[in-house]
């Protein structure tokens, strides 16, 4: 819902609503019913409705009967109402089943008092109320199990809509418009000038979808607008979760933090701001040159932002409460974003591009924020091996992922899950530039000396224990052997163990 609705775009839009002949499946008219089981009912029917209508919105009126829509007024007082000891909004929160934003408005209409609850349409499942869910058939309220043919409906529209294309907030004046959205931005990262005119720099941001404009003259900022291009990301609730946050701790625990700090500005209006400010708290060595000092950055910069982009553009925008995080330990950087990959953690550096979030990746991708093609793994994992650091480690939960950069470790200092993760990471990064792991490749990855050549070849049977890597050939003598990835072998037989990539 939109934090910057004014009281006369509430009237306009009650006005708007009433106007329609007769209640549909995204609105429903009340008096003063207001139980709140009902309600529950209804923001869950109202919510998968919109969604299967491919409406943005659910609506409820208290104060217009249904049967003449004729204004009657309302006594129902949203905000004074509670169940149990529990505020009614609180409560319905609660209740609902992927959570969902819903707002209760109190307006005066003509004189008459009258009550509105908007509820944002079902993003990627249908929404239940304790455990139920509901759908509007008509002009009435029923289960969902027990039509069919509407829950089909309802899925397919899940399937045909991404988050990118939902609404942010609507009903706004073209000053509201250039005030929410930090336009010179992105006139910046395209390298465009800037139009002389408002109704110019209007278009250019609704051909983008940034913006688009509505039969009755007013605006809307799409979720794709909000998410890069918000002058702040808290004025729009259905992405208010989704800042990022950067916090620092002390030492290698969560225990004392150091700093936090919480996004403001878009994606693409605040990356570069973003950036400087992790690069800020990173750790860095100070080395003595023959005859200068010089300080070194422990993690590269490259790889930083790569990993920080990918966090943003690959996230499950679905998952509520939660968005992307980076935290900075002494020792390492966890980068978390909502969602599961879409591609094989251990296919990183070689599967062509994929995301949830196409229209995302594209403007990032035009801004010179992220790479094109798939390339950035790659580039992570060149800067990587350049800085002789541990290979990056990808852990999977339920609803997250995460990626873990390491500071600067011996090859003394690691244990086998880091060297088998490297030997591996080393082998992806050969491949995909048509060349092949050997026992000298290995030796100058680790920084091995050439008499030490037998530790080498160690690294290269643990790789091989875990089925992480194979042989290339392996009529091969032994001398003349080269590795390569366990994917690329021509029979594929074993997968690598769980857990090491």
């Amino acid at each position: 819902m939109s934090s910057t609705r004014t009281t006369a775009q509430l009237v306009a839009l009650v006005r708007e609503l009433i106007t329609l002949p007769r209640e549909i499946e995204w609105l429903e008219d009340k008096v003063n019913n207001a139980e709140p089981e009902k309600i529950g009912e209804y923001l869950s029917a109202l919510s998968n409705s919109a969604a299967r209508a491919s409406h943005e919105r659910g609506y409820l009126i208290w104060g217009v009967r249904d049967s003449s829509r004729e204004i009657v007024g309302t006594s129902f007082q949203p905000f004074q109402t509670k169940v149990g000891n529990e505020n009614l909004e609180n409560w319905l929160t609660r209740s609902l089943s992927p959570q969902v934003n819903f707002t209760f408005h109190e307006l005066t209409l003509d004189g008459i008092r009258l009550v509105l609850l908007e509820v944002e349409r079902a993003g990627h499942r249908p929404i239940a109320f304790r455990g139920e869910e509901y759908i509007r058939i008509g002009s009435h309220k029923k289960k969902l199990k027990e039509h069919p043919a509407a829950a089909k409906e309802l899925w397919q529209s899940f399937i045909l809509t991404s988050f990118e294309e939902g609404v942010a907030t609507d009903r706004l004046q073209a000053t509201d418009v250039t005030t929410l959205i930090d336009y010179p931005a992105y006139f910046h990262l395209m390298k465009t000038p800037l139009p002389e005119n408002r109704a110019a720099i209007l278009e250019t941001l609704r051909a983008e979808d940034i913006v688009r404009r509505a039969d009755d003259g007013s605006w809307s900022i799409t979720n794709l607008g909000a998410l890069l291009f918000s002058q702040d990301m808290k004025d729009f609730p259905s992405i208010a979760r989704k800042v990022i946050r950067v916090i620092q701790y002390k030492d290698n625990s969560r225990v004392e933090t150091l700093k936090e700090q919480v996004g403001v500005h878009g994606y693409a209006a605040g990356f570069g701001g973003l950036i400087g400010y992790i690069n800020g708290l990173l750790p860095s060595n100070e080395v003595i040159g023959q005859a200068l000092r010089q300080t070194v950055k422990m993690y590269p910069d490259l790889a930083v932002r790569e990993l920080v982009a990918n966090a943003l553009i690959h996230q499950d925008f679905f998952l509520t409460g939660t968005g992307p995080m980076v935290e900075i330990f002494q020792d390492r950087i966890e980068i978390t974003n909502p969602g599961v990959p879409l591609v094989d953690p251990l296919r990183f550096v070689d599967s062509p591009p994929r995301s949830r979030n196409e229209r995302i990746a594209a403007l990032m991708r035009r801004g010179g924020i992220c790479e094109e093609r798939g390339s950035g793994w790659d580039k992570v994992a060149f800067e990587i091996e350049f800085h002789q650091l541990p290979a990056p480690l990808v852990e999977v939960t339920a609803e997250h992922t995460r990626v873990i950069l390491f500071s600067q470790r011996s090859l003394r200092e690691m244990d086998r899950a880091d060297r088998v993760r490297a030997v591996y990471l080393h082998a992806c990064l050969r491949h995909v530039t048509r060349q092949q792991v050997t026992n000298t490749t290995i030796r100058e990855r680790f920084g091995i000396e050439v008499r030490n050549s037998a530790r080498a070849s160690r690294l290269i049977k643990e790789a091989m224990d875990e089925h992480m890597i194979t042989l290339r050939d392996p009529n091969a003598p032994l001398k003349l052997r080269e590795y390569v990835p366990w994917w690329a072998a021509p029979d594929l037989t074993q997968r690598p163990a769980a857990g090491l990539a």
